[in-house]
């Protein structure tokens, strides 16, 4: 069977987001047959860290690291397919998505991120958990910087990094909109891509999809803005997409 690792948000649980917004990945993973790992952040703010040196390092103990043991327990239990191990989450999730697939590239075949930021945005020095800088969408890099960034976390790899999918709503002021042009620059870098999309269209009025690289149903990179949409992702019918994305249908 194939693998998703599925990451609550702030304030969340693996309760929450398994009976709650992340429940059509439950319901498909009793159609498709695949097996599901949902972390719960412990700490007061249920919050994932990826934000301190330990959490953007490889293997560096922190609740990255924490995940990855989870991913070899069940890989192990389960005889899980290792070419279909996918990761995804919403916010604090969607955050750990793109930190955990900058760090395990060579475990994670794709990611769907709702609302996040690049991997390494969150970076921080005094021990705090928040970076308002990078919420308020102010920390602007070049691709190369962000994907040199996301290099860093497991230096000497030189093999293939994940495909990505992003999702973000035009509106958010929890983690501002520049945030989701950031990873597109990162996770395009990563993957040895143009910024400029090869295809783009609307799957429905407020949704403006771009892909970059593949332009299939699995691109490499896409991006899904949604319009006057804010902090309030997977809105509904979106996680049918990112099943899709992730190949949890076949």
């Amino acid at each position: 069977p194939a693998l998703l690792v599925l990451v609550h948000y702030c304030s969340g649980s693996a309760s929450a987001i398994f009976n709650g917004n992340g429940h059509d990945y439950v319901t498909a993973a009793d159609r498709y047959g695949y097996i599901i790992v949902v972390p719960e952040a412990t700490r007061s703010e249920k919050c994932f860290d990826v934000s301190t040196p330990a959490a953007l390092r490889r293997d560096g103990g922190s609740d990255s690291t924490g995940i990855m043991s989870m991913v070899a327990y069940a890989r192990q239990r389960y005889n899980v397919d290792p070419g279909r191990i996918v990761v995804s989450g919403f916010s604090s999730g969607a955050m750990m998505t793109n930190v955990l697939a900058a760090q395990y590239p060579d475990v994670f075949s794709a990611g769907s991120a709702f609302s996040g930021v690049p991997a390494g945005c969150f970076a921080t020095t005094n021990g705090s958990l928040w970076n308002s800088q990078c919420s308020g969408g102010q920390l602007i890099k070049t691709a190369q910087q962000w994907g040199d960034q996301a290099r860093a976390m497991y230096p000497g790899y030189t093999g293939r990094y994940p495909r990505m999918q992003l999702w973000h709503g035009t509106t958010d002021t929890t983690l501002a909109y520049p945030n989701f042009g950031e990873e597109i620059k990162q996770w395009t870098n990563l993957n040895g891509l143009s910024q400029t999309p090869a295809f783009t269209d609307h799957p429905q009025s407020s949704w403006t999809r771009t892909r970059y690289g593949n332009t299939g149903t699995q691109a490499t990179v896409e991006g899904i803005s949604i319009s006057g949409v804010g902090h309030q992702l997977p809105l509904n019918g979106q996680i049918a997409y990112a099943i899709s994305f992730l190949g949890l249908d076949g």
